[in-house]
């Protein structure tokens, strides 16, 4: 073994997890090195996963007006029919310029960098082959951050021209006539408020009779009630059966229903699982065990079975998001060389869905909160009776729910659906994990007018339902800071 090949780090994939575990490594002057097989860095969370969907989400909302439509007394019309390059241009900007920017920080913390296809020799020896020549890296430890990819059940004729995954979904060089969404998971539901927004019929094909299980479930309905006024027709308790693809590319895909009902869609989307990407890892070498869906075992410091060896992302499944994934990846590094730092993750964070509109939550649910016996209540304030919300124009059934301790009135959990949820959310992050209560959220002071009025008059609205003396009727809309003048 030459000497220029032994690290003290190797970190396979250089997805958010990865890149985070080699830069911190790296800061602690450990020498470490990092294999990438793909051509640009950053992993499915830049390129394929959650800046993509993202990007997409925020060229839609631009693209068809869907927020400014009225606002201004004119709906908003586009200067010119808008195209699909049109749809994909910021998306592979903002995908470019992120990949650039992981190899920089990278580059910049001398993290040593070999492209190509990594696979265990045994639990310190990783051979790299593909765009260098072939190498033998030894690792005192090994990060394996290597990501998440589609599932491709076995019946769906995936050709990555009218049937996707969601991977290819975004490589399309047309928009579709129709679209049928297989999953109401967090990728089926953003990609179909997505293509409904431009217009795009959309289907959803869900195998249970609700979406996104884990929200609260008012807001999972609302979410629902969106969609259909936006055009899209969910179908729930249902399967698809089989798939008839003509041989006429102009002609329609059917797609026979469980319930014996036939779409004739232009494209379909598969958006109901993903893997972890270890099967060409060759794991068995190293003796690393893995778990369902080909998911990495981890324990507590996301250090697998073996002793040298750790695991971080979405590589080792639930949460599999960007933002604990880069924690994830610090935590192992903290582990492994006793940096004195950060050593667990938070049990408490944010979850962001990028639908259209948006959904965050953080804490417990109200159903949560009946399960385990909490005697709670609950304050919601929407979007349109708020002053900003007037500003911003027609924001639909926006809201905020607050869910909080009915004595000692501490905020348990909060849910958002509405236009930047996934922004406004951070605020009830700190409240939830502050233990604060209603009263204190009441005596914070906020810009006027923002959206972070929502969270004052919640908890108004939380107070009424304790004292039985409701300020208004449910769905009355009475002017945002009228009736909250308490």
């Amino acid at each position: 073994m030459e000497m220029n090949n032994e690290f003290d780090l190797i970190v396979i994939g250089s997805g958010p997890a990865g890149e985070k575990a080699a830069v911190k490594a790296a800061y602690f002057n450990y020498r470490v090195a990092i294999i990438e097989r793909d051509k640009r860095f950053g992993g499915a969370g830049i390129q394929t996963g959650t800046l993509p969907s993202k990007t997409l989400k925020e060229t839609t909302l631009y693209l068809s007006g869907v927020y400014s439509k009225g606002i201004f007394g004119v709906d908003k019309e586009l200067s010119r029919q808008a195209g699909i390059q049109d749809f994909m241009y910021r998306k592979n900007l903002v995908t470019h310029q992120a990949g650039n920017s992981v190899e920089a920080n990278l580059r910049q913390h001398r993290v040593e960098i070999f492209k190509g296809h990594g696979e265990f020799l045994n639990a310190h020896q990783v051979r790299v082959t593909g765009h260098d020549r072939e190498k033998i890296l030894y690792g005192k430890y090994i990060i394996i951050a290597t990501g998440s990819y589609p599932v491709h059940p076995s019946g769906i004729p995936f050709d990555g021209v009218r049937l996707h995954d969601s991977d290819s979904i975004l490589s399309i060089t047309r928009f579709p006539k129709s679209l049928c969404v297989l999953g109401a998971g967090v990728i089926g539901c953003e990609y179909a408020t997505i293509f409904a927004a431009m217009g795009i019929k959309t289907y959803i094909v869900n195998n249970n009779n609700r979406i996104l299980n884990f929200l609260d479930e008012e807001v999972s309905a609302a979410l629902v009630a969106q969609m259909e006024k936006n055009g899209i027709n969910v179908l729930f308790d249902n399967a698809i059966t089989h798939f008839e693809v003509p041989a006429n590319p102009e002609d329609d895909l059917l797609l026979t229903l469980k319930n014996g009902e036939v779409l004739a869609v232009d494209m379909f989307l598969f958006a109901a699982g993903r893997s972890g990407n270890t099967h060409n890892l060759k794991c068995e070498n190293a003796g690393v065990q893995l778990d369902v869906r080909e998911t990495v075992k981890v324990n507590h410091k996301f250090q697998t079975n073996v002793e040298n060896i750790y695991a971080v992302g979405d590589v080792i499944g639930f949460p599999a998001l960007a933002s604990t994934s880069m924690d994830q990846g610090r935590i192992a590094v903290a582990h492994i060389f006793s940096t004195g730092d950060l050593k667990t993750l938070t049990h408490i964070f944010p979850y962001g869905i990028y639908t259209v509109p948006e959904v965050s939550m953080v804490g417990i649910t109200e159903q949560q909160a009946k399960k385990e016996n909490i005697d709670y209540n609950t304050g919601i304030c929407h979007y349109r009776d708020t002053i900003r919300g007037k500003i911003m124009g027609d924001l639909d059934n926006g809201f905020l729910k607050l869910v909080f301790d009915k004595n000692s009135k501490q905020i348990l959990g909060v849910h958002i659906i509405g236009i930047i949820a996934t922004e406004i959310i951070h605020f009830g992050l700190a409240l939830v994990k502050e233990k604060k209560t209603l009263d204190e959220v009441i005596s914070t002071v906020f810009n006027f007018p923002t959206f972070h009025d929502l969270y004052k008059y919640a908890a108004y609205d939380g107070l009424g339902n304790l004292s039985g003396w409701k300020l208004r009727k449910p769905g009355e809309v009475i002017e945002a800071g009228h009736d909250q003048n308490v």
